[in-house]
């Protein structure tokens, strides 16, 4: 298997977090009965079975042993999977100028099997040129060695998801393709890569026009699906300085409603190419 196709420890933190969640609860054992026995607190139990916090061995080894799990399969096989979780994510190098948000969204796009996106204000950023991607960063005011390493992130990711295959579904709104970014030439060189990009097996493009009224959502949103059943699908939602994970089922299938009109609102995908060409026309 490809690297980039292997779990990162973001993902083997939530295996190992919904396992030790379900042996708890099958046991009867409270959320402070476990804090208790690996000398924590609550939320620390909460954030390793949600998947936020990165579990010691010996804690997993602890919470095994109250969970009265004596198998030596069992039990190895877990601790090998917290093992797996300490790992560093291929982003570790620029950890620091990641927000923690955004570094758990990678972790989840890199294993989700499907990705919807709806962009209302920029071109997808799996999708954007490093000249775009700069100047969005310039318009926030980044150090130039705090840019340089956010565009070799950038770039890295969508080599890391084009390499275990294409499977984005983007719907983009039409204000985007008139809201240039950079100079005369990087925007035109984005709108070029975006078109180009609409022939790629497993990648899909709509333009929803602006004439199709007002969106469903107040902005846009992704929402990711996941082949692994311990994996929830989860919507994701990006402020300026935060953003917002939805994973209860019925909150995911209001956006999945949301996401099906806009797609039928939006242009068709073999459309793309000629809404896009009509733009740069226009920009000559």
């Amino acid at each position: 298997m490809d690297a980039s196709q292997t779990p990162g420890p973001f993902v083997l933190r939530i295996r190992l977090g919904v396992k030790l969640r379900r042996l708890r609860e099958s046991r009867g054992i409270t959320a402070q009965q476990a804090a208790k026995a690996i000398r924590g607190s609550d939320s620390k139990i909460s954030r390793i079975e949600l998947g936020r916090h990165a579990a010691r061995e010996i804690d997993v080894s602890d919470l095994l042993t109250l969970y009265g799990v004596t198998d030596p399969d069992q039990r190895e096989a877990l601790l090998t999977l917290a093992s797996q979780a300490l790992a560093p994510p291929w982003w570790q190098h620029s950890s620091d100028v990641l927000p923690p948000w955004f570094q758990a969204y990678l972790g989840l796009e890199e294993a989700a099997e499907s990705v919807q996106s709806y962009d209302t204000h920029f071109v997808p950023g799996l999708l954007q040129t490093s000249a775009y991607a700069a100047g969005l960063l310039a318009r926030a005011d980044f150090a130039a060695d705090e840019t340089a390493r956010l565009l070799q992130v950038r770039a890295e990711r969508a080599e890391r998801f084009a390499a275990s295959g294409w499977r984005l579904d983007a719907v983009i709104d039409e204000a985007v393709l008139h809201r240039p970014v950079g100079t005369h030439a990087d925007f035109a060189a984005q709108l070029e890569l975006l078109r180009d990009a609409t022939g790629r097996p497993g990648l899909t493009v709509r333009i929803r026009p602006m004439a199709a009224g007002a969106p469903l959502s107040p902005a846009g949103f992704t929402i990711l699906r996941f082949a692994d059943s311990e994996l929830p699908d989860a919507v994701y939602t990006e402020q300026l300085t935060s953003a917002s994970y939805v994973d209860r089922p019925a909150d995911v299938a209001r956006y999945a409603a949301a996401m099906e009109l806009l797609r039928e609102s939006s242009r068709p995908a073999a459309q793309t190419a000629a809404s896009i060409d009509a733009v740069l026309a226009e920009l000559g």
